[in-house]
């Protein structure tokens, strides 16, 4: 039992807490990462929508699938991944389900997230 205790004593002291925006399963997100090539680094960004969110400390891990001409892109993206350099939630979705691998079979307008209607009273929270 000390052992798990040191461990999560640990990784909490290694963890970076990551600035970014709070967003959940089925929200779309752009993320902005560093790509180097060779001796040269640029930013590159994508857009799709969050399909999970996994893991908890330094493995906690998102997975954003997109549609890029016709085919279905998912990246994995780690909260401590140090190439990350922003994150931005461009709307919010109206989900029932923590991993929406539905989206996977799903094609064209079917493939749409409702976006969540924000109230006055939610917005102040």
């Amino acid at each position: 039992m000390k052992e798990l205790e040191a461990i999560q004593f640990v990784q909490e002291q290694m963890l970076t807490a990551p600035e970014f925006p709070s967003f959940k399963t089925g929200d779309t997100i752009i993320v902005t990462y560093k790509i180097v090539e060779g001796d040269k680094t640029r930013e590159q960004d994508f857009r799709g929508d969050v399909i999970q969110i996994k893991g908890h400390g330094r493995t906690r891990t998102f997975t954003v699938r997109k549609i890029s001409h016709g085919v279905g892109v998912e990246r994995i993206f780690s909260y401590t991944n140090p190439n990350i350099a922003a994150v931005q939630v461009i709307k919010r979705g109206k989900v029932r389900r923590a991993r929406l691998y539905y989206l996977r079979g799903l094609v064209g307008k079917k493939a749409r997230i409702k976006e969540l209607k924000m109230t006055a009273s939610s917005s102040n929270n």
